[in-house]
């Protein structure tokens, strides 16, 4: 009988299908779900559970969720109206129920009447709901018994239902995995531990996630809390660490210039400053001066808050490189951002005789081609884009690399710039804080310096929620703001079906604000702006001459301009999380009390609403990160192509947390303890779960 699940599909192939083509799309379908070895199937673990373990009288079907039923068939019907469908009617010694499938094969007609005709009992699931004929399943999946005539429940354990694709039914899936349990017998990769002496061993655990008993506590496996699923998770876990580890022992053993200054250049910059460094500052820099002293490549993470000084630091680092006698290289991700950088650097550096470099993709000729020969030659800073990775870039001497929102590179881009030297040093800067169990887990072989503490002088944020509704009044705040002498900013919605669509609402947005403030000049800014025209709207903006920026998100980060205490994000409830806290931060940076309005679109769904009380309620940016982890994952939060580690499958940073110092512990005890054995079960833990995947290490 052939199977039809909720999808409205019917799982089995009409009997006209050739037996090739559909081998080929199961053979296809493995495939795209990773399972070609016999312990692919075995760590393919189901997303949740159906009890198919007892029958349900129709008469005690439950008044949610799906029940077993066992069935004769009373009649069958093709109904063309109000559309082609198949109805079965189906009873038991309680009571009648229809079957309607909107999507069927002829051949299951003529089943359905072959089952009417002998009597054949049916295995039928599905939620029975009432309908307009009475009580119906749509689309329930049906099965036959192994004896026709019984109506004895299917299984003894609780049926798992799999993740899978086009092509790959459960039927089959249970079919193969059921066939590799049968001979599943998995060494011991984990040593004795206190931590893993309360948990089954690894092949029991799986044996029993595959086919749980029905007396087990569902409520404990669908959040994954029981003991089986906390053996599989700490599995995952260990495997992660030992690959994070053994990549920070790998660069370790690789050669890098000792970058150790004389103190020249940064005591020099240091008396320069307008402002002293904070102890966070002055803290971090000994950290990376540490670093760079050594033989080995530096890879330090240098994160703090919005505004909390990472540049300056960054800028000490470049200065005890370039006392070494060696290159630095500066990229950033978007080229506003990488121009604020170069600004600043050439305001800070050039005064101390130090030669800057600028690579963008919308430099004209003549000036790339000066530039790429500085870079070849005597420059001493090259700060870019992603330009600095293309094959025509040159370093004469690179020794330090320095990557400023390093989450918005992918895996290849960083690597390509660290290439571009001989295992030069590399830092990394992120004003987006990482939370600590992320940190523990996926930042495991990278050194971290946090910044903790803002400058004096930045006052705090008010931040205010305004429906959009009340455009003006925010109109009227932004007036009363202006005449004040102060300055603001009007970030456009985002808008990702189309990055026309969100150009032009920036363009109307400036055409609205133009008309409805007419003394003041209001600028636009957003990407698709040539280099100088950001550039000039930028430097009136920062002079003063532009009272009010109009800008897409193209300011998130690297705009710093005292005067502007004014911040309006329109429909706010389309920004993630970090957006609106790096977005906020612009303002905020001078002695003026600054307010930052969220102007949001109704109805909004609870996810926004809980996004908007998180940045209504906290100014702390860990405590934002925390919260956008728990909101969007690991997996949106840094990406594995941003990550270079492999993602986790099963275990959850959130869920799990405290199983990261085991998974730690274990990680080192199994390294300390590497003799030939050991180090051979390393490699098999490590093969075990992440496969081929296990090389895709953070660059």
């Amino acid at each position: 009988m052939a199977r039809a699940g909720a999808s409205g599909k019917t799982t089995q192939k009409p009997a006209s299908t050739k037996p090739g083509k559909s081998a080929n799309g199961i053979a296809a379908g493995l495939e795209k779900l990773g399972l070609r070895r016999p312990l692919d199937f075995a760590l393919h673990l189901p997303l949740r559970y159906e009890d198919q373990t007892r029958i349900t009288l129709l008469s005690d079907a439950p008044a949610a969720g799906p029940a077993l039923f066992a069935v004769r068939v009373r009649a069958v019907t093709v109904a063309f109206r109000p559309k082609r469908q198949l109805l079965v009617q189906v009873e038991d010694v309680s009571g009648r129920a229809n079957c309607r499938f909107l999507n069927f094969y002829g051949s299951q007609t003529k089943q359905f009447e072959r089952a009417r005709d002998e009597g054949l009992i049916l295995h039928v699931w599905g939620d029975l709901r009432s309908g307009y004929l009475g009580p119906e399943l749509v689309h329930p999946t049906i099965s036959k018994p192994t004896d026709e005539t019984s109506t004895a429940a299917p299984s003894e354990a609780l049926t798992p239902q799999y993740p899978t694709t086009a092509g790959v039914s459960q039927a089959q899936l249970r079919q193969r995995i059921g066939k590799v349990l049968k001979d599943l017998q998995l060494s011991e990769t984990l040593p004795r531990n206190p931590h893993t002496q309360h948990l089954p061993k690894l092949t029991a655990a799986l044996q029993f996630l595959h086919a749980p008993p029905p007396a087990v506590d569902v409520g404990a496996l669908n959040t994954r809390s029981h003991p089986a699923w906390q053996r599989i998770c700490l599995e995952e876990l260990v495997a992660q660490q030992l690959s994070l580890r053994k990549a920070r022992l790998a660069r370790r053993q690789k050669g890098a210039p000792g970058l150790r200054g004389n103190g020249s250049l940064t005591n020099a910059l240091i008396k320069r400053l307008p402002f002293a460094l904070t102890r966070a500052q002055q803290h971090a820099y000994g950290e990376i001066c540490a670093d760079m002293n050594e033989h080995y490549p530096m890879q330090r993470l240098l994160q703090g808050d919005v505004g909390s000084g990472k540049t300056i630091v960054a800028a000490l680092a470049t200065c005890q490189a370039i006392e070494a006698g060696y290159q630095v290289g500066f990229m950033a991700p978007t080229e506003l951002l990488a121009e604020q950088h170069y600004n600043k650097l050439i305001e800070w550096l050039a005064p101390l005789g130090i030669k800057v470099a600028w690579l963008s993709g919308s430099q004209k000729k003549a000036d790339r081609t000066a530039h790429l020969l500085a870079a070849a030659s005597d420059a001493q800073l090259i700060v870019g884009t992603h330009a600095l990775i293309e094959d025509t870039v040159d370093f004469s001497k690179l020794g330090l690399v320095i990557i400023d929102e390093q989450h918005r590179f992918g895996v290849a881009q960083r690597l390509a710039l660290r290439q571009k030297g001989n295992n030069p040093h590399q830092l990394m800067m992120s004003a987006t804080p990482i939370p600590r169990t992320l940190a523990m887990s996926y930042f495991a072989d990278l050194d971290c310096s946090v910044i903790d503490e803002l400058p004096p002088g930045r006052t705090p944020i008010r931040t205010r929620l305004i429906a959009d509704t009340r455009r003006e009044e925010v109109i009227a705040a932004i007036r009363n703001a202006i005449a004040a002498g102060e300055q603001c900013y009007w970030v456009c919605p985002l808008i990702e079906e189309s990055e026309t669509l969100e150009l032009q609402t920036a363009i109307d947005t400036h055409a609205l604000l133009c008309e409805a403030l007419p003394d003041y000049r209001v600028g636009l800014i957003h990407g698709r702006l040539k280099a100088d025209e950001k550039a000039t709207t930028m430097r009136a903006f920062a002079d003063g001459d532009v009272q009010l920026l109009v800008a897409t998100t193209v300011i998130e980060v690297g705009v710093d301009v005292p005067n502007a205490s004014l911040m309006v994000i329109e429909h706010a409830e389309r920004f993630g999380l970090a957006q609106l806290h790096q977005l906020r931060g612009r303002v905020g940076r001078g002695q003026r009390e600054s307010t930052c309005i969220l102007m949001f679109g109704q109805p909004l769904s609870p996810t926004a609403k809980e996004r908007l009380r998180v940045i209504f309620e906290n100014t702390d940016g860990f405590a934002i990160a925390q919260a956008d982890l728990q909101l969007r994952g690991p997996g949106e939060l840094i990406g594995k192509r941003q990550s270079g580690v492999p993602m986790l499958r099963y275990a959850d940073l959130e869920r799990n947390a405290d199983l990261i110092p085991a998974a730690q512990q274990i990680a080192d005890q199994m390294l300390r303890e590497a003799d030939q054995t050991r180090a051979d079960l390393t490699d098999i833990h490590m093969d075990r779960w992440f496969g081929h995947a296990e090389g895709f290490l953070r660059t």
